[in-house]
């Protein structure tokens, strides 16, 4: 039996337009929600930006924290000054230890350089990379924290007369293998693919028991995995330690860090600095000193004095490695997997080097000479619309270049 209601409509048709209203109005909304929700939820790219920018927070000190740590960052607790400013000792209320570089105020690394370098250090771990602790931006000032490392920089022993002589050649290696494992980790081994660009004896420090950490990582490039090279108009880094191809047409790989740890290797062997290398009462460059006596066979004539009783056959290979290395060719240049096979193994040939960039024949470096003119011509000329020129600790060093 079916009722009728006053209004001539049956109890289920009432129940039907009463319910199926209701059912379309709460698809409606979870519809609504659902897309929403799949509408917001952030990107993979997206997470792992909010994930950087969380560890990098996470890193963040306030200013005072550290002033203390530095005793207001007091002469007695001036550690050096870079290019970039001074770098003091400080002890945090905790008891450790740490390096505190204070960027100064004209510094040629602007903020750009100072978050690369903190977004870059802050992902990289391995023993041969300096540590990044942390960092502070307050009242005009940026710090880098970094860890404590007791031996102060390479170059500090290498190239004083004296100091050098607690370099022997044990030591010496150990240090050329370190910072080989440090450039293949930050080509290869990580996460990332970085071409560090400023790779020179300055930036090596050296811990209690002198294992090398490759620092300062302000000019340091990221590629994807896949990327071989790129190109820049600004060329960055130290004259003396750029390979051929960046510092005169700013093209840039990871054979531009082959180029500096070769001429790294050949500084580690003489105990000079390439570009004045001492030969006797003359200065020349070792790259071409060191490849004139190869071709004549008296390359041992490059070692420095005080390894003279040390194994001749791994230096002499060290030597050759170096000037694989520096090669003007980029193609000819090994990677670093294939120099640290060739530094831990002896079963391994090394192919015959060829002609190493910046070799000082007449024609080479009067368009060197002729190119460098230029682009520092037109590094003065953006000075004086604003630009700058920024030198750094080491000798002949240009970190701002603008050239064709």
């Amino acid at each position: 039996m079916v009722f009728i209601g006053g209004n001539g409509l049956s109890t289920s048709q009432t129940v039907i337009i009463i319910v199926v209203p209701s059912v379309a109005l709460v698809v409606l909304i979870i519809s609504i929600y659902i897309y929403l929700r799949v509408k917001r939820r952030p990107t993979k790219k997206e997470e792992n930006i909010d994930d950087e920018i969380g560890s990098v927070e996470s890193l963040q000190f306030n200013f005072d924290t550290i002033r203390v740590a530095t005793e207001d960052f007091s002469e007695a607790n001036k550690l050096g000054q870079g290019g970039f400013g001074a770098v003091y000792k400080g002890m945090l209320y905790n008891g450790q230890v740490i390096a505190v570089k204070r960027l100064s105020t004209n510094s040629g690394q602007g903020d750009l350089e100072f978050k690369n370098e903190v977004l870059l250090v802050a992902k990289l771990q391995h023993r041969n990379l300096v540590r990044l602790i942390g960092f502070s931006v307050e009242r005009n000032e940026r710090l880098l924290m970094y860890e404590f490392v007791p031996n102060t920089s390479l170059d500090h022993f290498l190239f004083d007369p004296i100091m050098r002589e607690q370099l022997n050649w044990e030591k010496r290696y150990k240090i050329i293998g370190g910072i080989a494992r440090g450039l293949l980790y930050l080509h290869e081994d990580s996460r990332l693919r970085i071409i560090h660009r400023d790779l020179k004896a300055s930036n090596i420090l050296l811990d209690e028991e002198m294992n090398p950490k490759i620092s300062d990582f302000g000019m340091a490039k990221l590629f994807s995995l896949d990327q071989t090279q790129a190109n820049t108009s600004r060329i960055v880094g130290t004259y003396g330690y750029m390979a051929p191809e960046y510092a005169m047409h700013g093209q840039f790989s990871v054979k531009s860090d082959v180029f500096s740890f070769g001429v790294l290797v050949l500084e580690i062997v003489s105990g000079q600095r390439n570009n004045c290398f001492r030969n006797g009462e003359n200065v020349e460059d070792l790259l071409s000193y060191a490849w004139k006596n190869w071709r004549e066979g008296t390359a041992s004539h490059i070692i420095d004095p005080t390894l003279r009783h040390s194994s001749i056959t791994e230096i002499m290979r060290s030597i050759h490695i170096g000037l694989l290395c520096v090669q003007e060719s980029v193609t000819d240049r090994p990677t670093m997997a294939m120099i640290a096979l060739m530094l831990n193994s002896y079963s391994i040939t090394l192919p015959i080097p060829s002609q190493p960039a910046f070799f000082m024949h007449s024609n080479i470096e009067s368009d060197m000479s002729s190119q460098w003119e230029h682009n520092l011509e037109a590094t003065r000329s953006d000075h004086s619309e604003g630009g700058y020129i920024q030198h750094s600790a080491n000798e002949a060093s240009i970190t701002e270049l603008y050239p064709r």
